[in-house]
């Protein structure tokens, strides 16, 4: 199974040529680049004309890295837009190429618990539609194994894209928490699966200061969401096989992963274990369970040594990212939902106020793949979508 993706054809390559023309001059002439000499620029825009495409030097590609995450309207960490490290992978020519590189990241980013903020970039996007796709949505997710009763032992979001790494050949443990492999398509080999190596997979189990009984639930999840189905879009190229991590939000585990219906669906067996009342919602049964859990995230990653931000916390530096960005003369684009939290969204600065409304047009930026689920055996795409890291990518998945 390789890849098909849509290039465009008659009108449509002169629409697109001029898109990225437009982009290219842009990015170009944003004052970050204020450095770049005019000759770079002519050349730039040059071959970009004469040939559809150009290289980015190194500079380049990670600033158009950084201001993709500041314009990234669902993303809550963007205070940290210029900490972004990057790793240059766009010479890979083979999917192990690309899975050395997704090793690379996961070293770098997860830095023994002290987390940092990276992006790693594969080959751009060719003018034949030729390109490097990581179908997994973040590089390290949970398998889903579904039962004959229709039940689901782990991650039920992850039910195709365990599908396809069974097809492809690979076997879990069969466990609730199996990472699934990597999985890499090119432009000229078939899918092929890379087993994650078990040390570059950090993962915290997740105890309660106060209920010794939350350990028996065997509850565990990993240190580092890396975004990994979204594709950057800068200076007129595109680069569709990409890596981008920031850290947890820990509502993003506490409050979606563990506890949405169509995920873990933890609250009722937490509320049980906790002995509150679950035949009346008046009893707040839902919100005093998933405040336990939350605690205990936060809890367990603070003891871990593993760097977690609390929702409270980040709202407060979004403010601030906010009027930082009001005093450089630049407005922020952000998505109102995506920004506020899943649980206390009223007791965040986040919450009272209005923004600049996201912005679909606005370049660099990050733009969900449109077809990696028709990859997946089976896939319909339907399963409803969760948060992710602080990353452009809260927009992601978690």
């Amino acid at each position: 199974m390789t890849l098909s993706p849509k290039v465009p054809t008659g009108p449509d390559i002169e629409l697109e040529s001029q898109r990225r023309l437009r982009e290219c001059a842009e990015f170009f002439g944003s004052p970050e680049l204020a450095d770049v000499s005019d000759e770079r620029r002519t050349a730039a825009l040059t071959q970009l004309a004469d040939t559809g495409t150009y290289c980015q030097t190194r500079e380049e590609l990670v600033l158009g890295a950084k201001l993709a995450w500041r314009n990234h309207a669902r993303c809550v960490g963007r205070r940290h837009w210029r900490s972004l490290e990057l790793i240059d992978a766009r010479d890979a020519t083979t999917a192990v190429d690309i899975a050395e590189a997704c090793w690379e990241h996961l070293r770098l980013a997860t830095n023994d618990g002290a987390l940092r903020a990276a992006i790693t970039v594969g080959p751009a996007r060719s003018q034949s539609g030729d390109e490097f796709r990581i179908v997994n949505p973040q590089l390290i997710r949970y398998a889903g194994y579904r039962n004959a009763d229709g039940t689901v032992l782990g991650d039920p979001a992850h039910t195709d894209l365990t599908n396809l790494a069974r097809q492809l050949g690979w076997r879990g443990r069969g466990t609730a928490f199996d990472v699934l492999p990597l999985i890499v398509a090119g432009p000229a080999e078939k899918l092929q699966y890379f087993d994650i190596p078990p040390e570059l997979v950090c993962e915290v189990d997740i105890t309660h200061p106060e209920y010794p009984w939350f350990a028996e639930l065997g509850l565990k999840w990993h240190a580092l969401p890396a975004i990994s189905d979204m594709t950057l879009d800068a200076g007129g190229l595109e680069y569709p096989c990409v890596a981008f991590s920031g850290w947890y939000v820990n509502t993003e585990i506490g409050a979606r992963n563990f506890n949405d219906s169509y995920r873990y669906n933890l609250l009722p067996v937490v509320a049980e274990r906790l002995g509150l009342d679950t035949r009346r919602e008046w009893t707040l049964w839902r919100d005093r369970a998933l405040l336990e859990i939350n605690f205990a995230v936060l809890h367990s990653f603070r003891a871990a040594g593993v760097y977690i931000v609390d929702h409270h916390t980040v709202a407060k530096q979004f403010i601030n990212h906010v009027e930082s960005e009001k005093r450089a003369g630049r407005g922020c684009p952000t998505d109102w939902a995506w920004i506020n939290p899943p649980m206390s969204s009223a007791s965040t600065p986040t919450f009272h106020r209005y923004y600049d409304p996201p912005a679909p047009e606005l370049r660099p930026t990050f733009v969900r793949v449109p077809y990696s689920a028709g990859l997946l055996a089976g896939g319909t795409g339907a399963e409803p979508q969760d948060k992710g890291g602080t990353c452009p990518m809260s927009l992601l998945g978690t």
